[in-house]
């Protein structure tokens, strides 16, 4: 399994379940339709009068799990960030061709579109024997890109 396994994975999925952190520290979790960059790169949209958009615009770090057909599985950490203007572009042409109805979407009131970056991916298929479970962590990318994979020592 390597990157691009990851990525076509992940590509299948078009729903997943982004975890965040309120001010008072409670998890709080939320169903989300997204899409998937080339760079491991979730793309989710929300309304910026939901607990999520608090949340991540206040504590970014998040957690996702994406794909639950079979026992197939994406468990996904990473920094999420609102992304505005021609920053946004690419991503929503990434969200859209997922999401042809998100064109609509768009000119609603208080719209906002998350990319969250990876830090940390688990891969794990329980539909195999023996278990298939791989590991990727990434290491910051300073220049605004996706993150670059970093090999585990071992996976768990």
């Amino acid at each position: 399994m390597d990157r691009g396994d990851v990525y076509s994975f992940m590509r299948r999925c078009r729903y997943g379940v982004v975890s965040s952190m309120s001010e008072e520290g409670h998890p709080q979790s939320a169903l989300v339709g997204i899409a998937v960059t080339e760079g491991l790169e979730i793309v989710f949209d929300t309304l910026n009068s939901s607990r999520k958009y608090r949340n991540l615009t206040q504590r970014p770090s998040c957690s996702l799990v994406v794909g639950w057909d079979g026992e197939q599985t994406i468990q996904y950490e990473g920094i999420a960030t609102e992304h505005k203007g021609q920053d946004l572009k690419r991503y929503q042409e990434a969200y859209f061709a997922v999401w042809p109805d998100g064109v609509v979407h768009a000119c609603w009131p208080g719209i906002a579109y998350f990319v969250v970056r990876p830090t940390w991916i688990r891969y794990s298929d329980y539909d195999q024997r023996p278990p298939l479970i791989e590991e990727f962590a990434f290491a910051p990318d300073t220049r605004g890109l996706s993150a670059s994979p970093v090999p585990l020592e071992e996976s768990l």
